[in-house]
């Protein structure tokens, strides 16, 4: 469905004015969106997970931990697959997410994948200026991600930010020179982008971001000793159809959570850069940003 089509929708969650927001910048966040109980129900499993991972060494299919990571010193970079590890975040995916993704998708929604993102007290959890669609591109641009703050997030701890209007600007070469897959833009490209359009998306716990899978977007290193988490769901509308394999597919992988199964594919003609075959090689934006396998 078009934008326009999507604005004369009732909406279920979000005011107008947030959606009207989103289709111009390209993102959008909203304050303290989430029922208390719903909030410390994923606190809670977060926190015991956080606990789990002092018992892995490196990364596994459940943990990505950095290479400083140990027991003593717990280096959570991001817990996979969300959906898959507790019914707590699944019950949160399909249900107030969802309908959050309806009020900018449509009412046919699908789901594409969680990941549970944490920032700690370490300049090296910069995630560096990208756009998502090239990690999973589409037949069309209804593809976007919602995350959810677990925790406070200031300017101290590293809030998501994005480039506003970028959604409708140019899509970036996400490869080194090298031919190597990086996941994020060049230094060039980055040092071009206009600093002014650069809005921080900060937050209580329980408010939420939402940014279009097109939409540049990054977050700063943590100057906080407490690990912030961002719950992220990334959703697509039924009639987006993916070019490639999925990197890491659950059981969840295209469900869909509202709606019905499209009987058409909807193309944009906009071309989208394809990402390399995964072949079940694919950790994390941070094990490919900071260039720990070059496989990619």
């Amino acid at each position: 469905m078009k934008a326009g089509d999507i604005l004369k929708l009732k909406p279920r969650i979000l005011s107008q004015a947030d959606r009207e927001s989103y289709f111009r910048d390209g993102f959008v966040s909203v304050k303290e969106i989430v029922p208390v109980d719903i909030l410390a129900r994923l606190q809670q499993v977060t926190a015991d997970f956080q606990e789990q991972s002092r018992l892995v060494k490196q990364s596994d299919d459940r943990f990505d931990v950095s290479p400083e990571h140990s027991s003593a010193s717990p280096v959570l970079r991001r817990l996979k697959s969300p959906d898959v590890q507790h019914k707590a975040y699944w019950d949160f995916t399909c249900g107030l997410m969802a309908d959050v993704a309806v009020d900018l998708l449509g009412p046919d929604v699908v789901f594409h994948h969680s990941k549970l993102n944490f920032k700690w007290f370490d300049a090296s959890d910069t995630v560096k200026w990208h756009q998502d669609i090239q990690f999973y591109p589409h037949t069309n641009y209804n593809v976007l991600t919602i995350g959810c703050y677990l925790a406070d997030t200031d300017m101290t701890n590293g809030p998501l930010a994005a480039l506003q209007g970028s959604h409708d600007g140019k899509l970036y070469d996400q490869y080194d020179e090298d031919g190597n897959w990086t996941g994020m833009l060049s230094d060039s490209d980055a040092a071009g982008l206009d600093g002014s359009l650069v809005k921080y998306m900060t937050g209580k716990a329980g408010s939420i971001t939402i940014h279009n899978a097109r939409t540049l977007h990054y977050s700063p290193a943590s100057k906080n000793s407490v690990p912030r988490p961002l719950l992220l769901n990334a959703y697509t509308s039924a009639d987006a159809k993916p070019y490639t394999a999925h990197s890491s597919p659950t059981v969840n992988t295209y469900k869909i959570v509202r709606g019905e199964q499209a009987v058409w594919a909807e193309h944009d003609p906009r071309p989208c850069q394809l990402p390399p075959d995964w072949a079940g090689t694919y950790s994390s934006i941070y094990a490919a940003q900071s260039g720990e396998n070059k496989s990619y």
